[in-house]
């Protein structure tokens, strides 16, 4: 049976890929010029999103049109979701991610080949704007909302035995926020930045508690096939250029600023 499972989540990934129509793809594809695919989020502001024109933006999106522009490589971005994508990678049917994915151990021993780190992030538990909620003991008997896979799953359930209460696992950062707006959990788990940003952009009512964050970690590009280590050197390459010349921090002001 759970073998079934993975392969209709593998055909699912794979029927959303073909799906993704030419509009998402970053560099046209040309004769005889290697094209590497790379997947990503839809909804995870302010790192990939889509603004009020309808285009696919966000610091992800930014750093990786920078660094392909500085090693002269040509790339398609597929807007997939965090679960597709990843299936996606781990399938063969893209060559890497970039979607604020955390480095950290147990993706790297489940074969997650990770960049040099790109940004440093903390997760943060976030509750509703009225919510009398400001530490972790407050939560004891409650119900916390989490994103299935993510840095900020990781962090809640850390902290469920020793603060009693319990997780309810989402597919997507929106509806997970429309849980905590509902009243149905107490708490959402996001990364700080994304987290200040949806606060901001979207209005949301929604407040980050002081003191209910993580240590944090870098995001991390990455590929799961070591046949696209040379797409990995490209990045570092590319990334460590893009600091250098002032171009990188261009990016953070244009949208953490």
């Amino acid at each position: 049976m759970k073998k079934l499972l993975v392969g209709m989540a593998l055909l699912a990934a794979a029927s959303i890929f073909m799906g993704c129509s030419k509009k998402d793809s970053a560099k046209a594809s040309e004769p005889g010029v290697k094209t590497w695919i790379v997947a990503t989020d839809t909804v995870f502001r302010p790192f990939e999103y889509t603004n009020e024109k309808n285009e696919f933006v966000g610091i992800d999106v930014d750093i990786l049109a920078a660094i392909a522009a500085d090693q002269g490589f040509k790339y398609e971005l597929r807007s997939l979701g965090w679960d597709s994508g990843v299936l996606a990678v781990q399938a063969g049917q893209a060559d890497a991610l970039i979607a604020g994915a955390t480095i950290k151990q147990e993706r790297i021993d489940s074969g997650w080949i990770f960049s040099d780190g790109y940004y440093n992030a903390t997760q943060t538990f976030v509750v509703a704007k009225d919510s009398p909620v400001s530490k972790f003991e407050d939560l004891k008997g409650k119900n916390v909302a989490v994103k299935n896979g993510t840095a900020g799953a990781d962090f809640a359930n850390s902290l469920k035995d020793k603060y009693g209460y319990s997780v309810t696992v989402f597919e997507d950062s929106p509806t997970m926020y429309q849980d905590v707006i509902l009243g149905n959990s107490v708490a959402c788990v996001e990364d700080t930045p994304i987290m200040a940003s949806n606060i901001k952009e979207a209005k949301l009512p929604l407040q980050i508690p002081a003191g209910m964050e993580s240590e944090g970690a870098p995001y991390g590009f990455a590929i799961m096939d070591v046949k696209n280590q040379e797409l990995l050197d490209l990045f570092n390459k590319g990334l460590a250029n893009i600091k250098a010349n002032g171009k990188y921090e261009e990016i953070l002001a244009k949208y953490l600023k």
